[in-house]
């Protein structure tokens, strides 16, 4: 588990914390049934709050990445291929809809928006 939490990001910690786990989850670099390491040891190595670990967790079981055992700690869930996908597309289309507000609220046209996705993709 890579992980690389910014200070000076807008983004909250336990967000920040959430995203990548998520991503390298839905892209497979975190195999189901991997461990996540415990709340206090992924805090302490992060140099994070314990608070702000278990939030995190708490939104990925609430999004059925994870789960946890009691007495054994949190696990990638065993997901499809699929579903992976749905998750992802459903996490994604989320995002590109508060974009896309954020967008027209400039006056971007769809074409503006598309132009500058070229340009930095």
């Amino acid at each position: 588990m890579n992980i690389a939490i910014s200070n000076t990001s807008d983004k909250p910690i336990y967000q920040q914390l959430f995203e990548q786990i998520c991503a390298q989850i839905l892209k497979g670099e975190l195999e189901n049934g991997y461990c996540l390491p415990p709340i206090r040891q992924a805090a302490q190595e992060l140099s994070i709050s314990v608070i702000t670990v278990k939030k995190a967790w708490e939104e990925l079981e609430r999004s059925g990445l994870i789960h946890t055992v009691t007495g054994k700690g949190c696990f990638v869930a065993e997901l499809s291929t699929d579903r992976k996908m749905q998750i992802r597309n459903e996490m994604i289309l989320k995002q590109m809809l508060l974009d896309t507000s954020y967008y027209k609220s400039f006056g971007l046209t769809l074409d503006d928006v598309m132009e500058m996705l070229k340009n930095i993709y």
